[in-house]
């Protein structure tokens, strides 16, 4: 119905896309639904405003750069963040960005402890300060071999000398963290085989992150294992041995492990942790020592895509925490089961009785279908050469509903079956018709369902012979029972 009130042959394109857009319902099944209905689909109407809401969204996304403005000159920023978290800086150049709506301040200093986002690392945040005006640094990352500091604005004063710190508690997990993922590293490698290698990584306060080849799943023990490599070497307090500015040839010729994804200049940083066990080119921050790192936790083990496998892990404080959170759930584990002294068979027990009692409700079940498929039976009434059951049943789920409306359909010729049911506190509708009425009397499930699951407040769908609905709305469904004989008479 078009907003004239006129009956429409066709429904339009930008009825079809809000659908897709807001409900998330594919316009292959408005098109359905149309052709069922006797109508057409404006495709070209929804393709045109699908392109416009592709170009609201890359408008809404896009950002706008202004020109870099010069204060300080211009050349390469130093970077002082492996020895220090502050220094001074002077501003050398500064731009205006803009992106939804929101303004940004990008500026380049002439040196920074700021470490720009690299490597799978996060940037650092922190400061800049001059007098007493303080100005926040919410990121800092590199474009063009230059490190950005993003700011929520623009200092008063950019020609001022500023004392620029970095927020250590931040660079100090995120160090912690990168650091456990060079020991990582290298424990899968002596747990798993030399197959494994790097393959993505993502580094940041909260927890580490890393992708590497293998094959399958890493099971228990071999976690454990990795587990006790790792803190075996954080106990070990083994100093962070660097060498910088090494020729890319000669640093490769050491055995240095290059990192998937990072790209490498002719010189090179090398970072070790034990000669023998870890050895890595990287240009990310570390801890002075493993003991740093405090302590090593996995938190998950799972797939990536095929032949990658990823684990995500604690260190320090976030590892302690994580220990607490899963020992306080074990106490309220053991809470339930009564403090059993093996809280292992306690679980195995419960499930085994599950299982037990599982098998009796079937069994239960199965004969409450059988008692209503024979009471339905009985009720069958004959309506224009069709056998009629609409019943309200109340059985505990779909599946049991399904069970035996298939059941009845095994016994009945000319069947349309409706049934409805209130299942934890929620409308269920089964529609069962036999094969010869839906070519004879065009009576399809699905379409029928659709328009009864409109009284229970929800949706439905299925195959022409058999479709279900739900709902929240159980008061319909004897409303819903009563609209499906119609259906019959309209036959």
């Amino acid at each position: 119905i078009t907003q004239e009130g006129k009956t429409s042959a066709s429904i339009p394109g930008d009825i079809a896309f809000e659908l897709y857009d807001t409900y998330g319902f594919p316009v292959d099944l408005t098109g359905l639904i149309a052709r069922e209905h006797s109508k057409t689909l404006d495709v070209k109407g929804f393709d045109e405003a699908m392109e416009k809401q592709k170009a609201r969204s890359r408008k809404a996304s896009a950002v706008d750069t202004a020109d870099w403005v010069p204060v300080h000159g211009d050349g390469e920023t130093i970077f002082t963040g492996y020895d220090v978290l502050e220094n001074e800086v002077r501003i050398m150049k500064y731009r205006k960005v803009a992106a939804k709506n929101k303004e940004q301040y990008q500026l380049v200093f002439d040196k920074t402890p700021f470490y720009a986002e690299s490597g799978g690392q996060v940037g650092d945040t922190g400061v800049i300060v001059s007098g007493r005006e303080q100005v926040h640094i919410t990121d800092t990352k590199k474009e063009n071999n230059l490190i950005i500091h993003y700011a929520d604005r623009l200092p008063s004063d950019p020609r001022a000398v500023f004392r620029a710190t970095v927020t250590r508690e931040r660079r100090e997990m995120i160090s912690a963290n990168h650091s456990a993922t060079h020991l990582l590293h290298a424990a899968l490698r002596q747990v798993l085989g030399k197959h494994v290698a790097q393959k993505g990584s993502l580094v940041n306060e909260d927890h580490t992150r890393f992708d590497f080849s293998h094959f399958a799943k890493i099971g228990g023990e071999e976690i454990n294992r990795i587990e006790e490599i790792v803190n075996s070497r954080v106990r070990q307090d083994i100093l962070l041995a660097e060498q910088r500015d090494v020729p890319l040839k000669k640093a490769m010729e050491t055995g240095a492990m290059a990192l998937f994804g990072e790209k490498y200049g002719e010189l090179v940083r090398i970072v070790t942790f034990d000669r023998n066990f870890s050895v890595e080119l990287c240009g990310g921050t570390h801890v002075p020592s493993t003991g740093r790192i405090g302590m090593f936790k996995i938190t998950s083990e799972s797939a990536v895509s095929a032949g990658v496998r990823r684990i995500e892990a604690v260190t320090a404080g976030k590892a302690e925490a994580y220990i607490t959170r899963e020992l306080a759930i074990l106490d309220r584990i053991r809470g339930l089961l009564k403090n059993p002294r093996d809280i292992e068979k306690g679980v195995e027990e419960i499930i085994r009785q599950n299982v037990l009692f599982s098998g009796h409700v079937d069994a239960l079940v199965k004969e409450k279908v059988y008692a209503l498929k024979a009471e339905l039976l009985r009720k069958i009434k004959k309506t224009d050469g069709i056998n009629l059951i609409a019943e309200m049943v109340y059985l505990p789920s779909a599946a049991a509903v399904k069970d035996l409306s298939f059941s009845i359909r095994n016994e009945v010729s000319d069947l349309f079956l409706i049934l409805g049911a209130e299942i934890e506190g929620k409308a269920h509708l089964s529609l069962m018709i036999s094969e010869n009425l839906i070519k004879e009397r065009n009576l399809e499930a699905t379409r029928i369902i659709r328009e009864l699951s409109a009284e229970i407040e929800g949706g439905g769908g299925g195959q022409p012979f058999y479709a279900t609905a739900g709902g929240k709305k159980s008061s319909g469904l004897a409303i819903a029972l009563s609209k499906a004989i119609t259906f019959i008479k309209k036959s």
